[in-house]
């Protein structure tokens, strides 16, 4: 079995280190991005730094602006300023009691306003393609949840 390597392919790296349930992570790259992770002291953190899950949802919104982006430019658009509210619903019992089910959200919430001279037609497109090539989106949506992405669209000013 031959392995071809695809140039497309970026490989991410993180690594890290921690103790109880807080973490240092770097980012490997040219600049080695440096961030800490707790959690909540129900969770048995100090709330030190933002949670996993706090990252994971901010992940979903930079990845989303990210994917915007590039979307854009394919379609000929010109974007402004984005505003974002994401809200991860996450019963917690098996999480923390070890109950039987899945760990993940149950369901997540994506309120978007961006701003954009795209006609209404262009702007739905637009906003298919997002969705459909962002990666943190296809996680969350890929991974069975309850998962919506509202998307408005606001006058470029």
């Amino acid at each position: 079995m031959s392995s071809t390597i695809r140039t497309s392919v970026v490989p991410f790296v993180v690594e890290a280190t921690g103790s109880g349930v807080a973490q240092h992570l770097i980012a490997q790259g040219d600049n080695k991005h440096e961030f800490d992770t707790d959690a909540y002291p129900a969770f048995g953190g100090k709330d030190a730094a933002p949670s996993p899950l706090l990252y994971a949802l901010g992940a979903l919104t930079s990845c989303n602006q990210v994917t915007a982006s590039i979307v854009a430019k394919d379609l000929g658009i010109s974007l402004g300023e984005f505003t974002f509210r994401i809200q991860g619903d996450l019963d917690t019992a098996v999480f923390v009691t070890g109950a039987e089910g899945n760990a993940n959200f149950d369901k997540v919430t994506v309120d978007v306003t961006v701003q954009s001279d795209a006609d209404e037609a262009t702007f739905q497109k637009f906003v298919s393609e997002v969705e459909r090539r962002c990666p943190v989106s296809q996680l969350y949506i890929r991974s069975g949840l309850d998962f919506s992405s509202n998307w408005t669209q606001a006058e470029l000013g």
